[in-house]
């Protein structure tokens, strides 16, 4: 399983992939592949949206908090553990409407630019929010953007997160199932109102939520 950034210009580009055979150590054994594929160009609608003032100028103390978040997020959302989690198909983690698209352009109070990189299920707040599949919980805190964020990692690169929360129903390193209880859908964070904004990340990059709720997995 891979995936393509969403900053990926259009082209042609080459997967390879080497290995071994197991128990194997002899250069000669190792077994190569590679096959070319292409990247075509999307079109991403635009939004405007009007949030508190805090998100767009921030004041020194929350400038410092922001910077603290992204130290923790460097550090939590590019760890890659080795193990395999996760097995089966990822379920979606409310039955609810889509209210919002993975690569929508938003601008926020007519200044912010940014992609809006994950998906937005429309839920009243209290909603319960359920892990997509098998895994840990790897971050369990507030953030200033993200609001009450929990991060779930089903090994190897894969983690699914889940943000705007009410309340959290787990804690940080705690091994969840899938339609597990994680939260509580909210507001909290850079949001216009109660949602649940879910995002997927493969080894440091954001893909499409919904690309993977699509593919029958083993």
């Amino acid at each position: 399983m891979a995936g393509v950034s969403i900053e990926t210009a259009p082209g042609t580009y080459a997967l390879e992939l080497s290995g071994e055979p197991a128990g194997t150590k002899a250069k000669s054994s190792e077994v190569t592949y590679s096959r070319k594929f292409a990247v075509a160009r999307a079109n991403y609608p635009k939004i405007e949206l009007t949030v508190n003032k805090q998100f767009t100028e921030p004041n020194p103390d929350q400038v410092k908090q922001i910077e603290e978040d992204q130290k923790t997020k460097k550090d939590y959302l590019n760890r890659v553990t080795p193990v395999r989690e996760w097995s089966g198909n990822f379920n979606p983690p409310s039955n609810a409407a889509i209210s919002d698209v993975f690569g929508t352009a938003r601008v926020f109070n007519d200044k912010t630019q940014s992609s809006h990189l994950g998906l937005d299920f429309r839920v009243p707040s209290g909603t319960p929010v359920d892990a997509m599949n098998d895994g840990t919980v790897l971050l369990a805190r507030p953030l200033y953007f993200e609001g009450n964020c929990v991060v779930i990692d089903h090994g190897q690169g894969l983690l699914t997160i889940y943000m705007h929360l009410s309340q959290f129903t787990v804690k940080e390193g705690d091994r969840v199932k899938r339609g597990e209880q994680v939260g509580l859908s909210g507001g909290t964070g850079r949001a216009t109102g109660p949602h649940l904004h879910v995002a997927v990340r493969w080894q440091g990059t954001y893909l499409d939520p919904a690309r993977l709720l699509k593919l029958r997995l083993p």
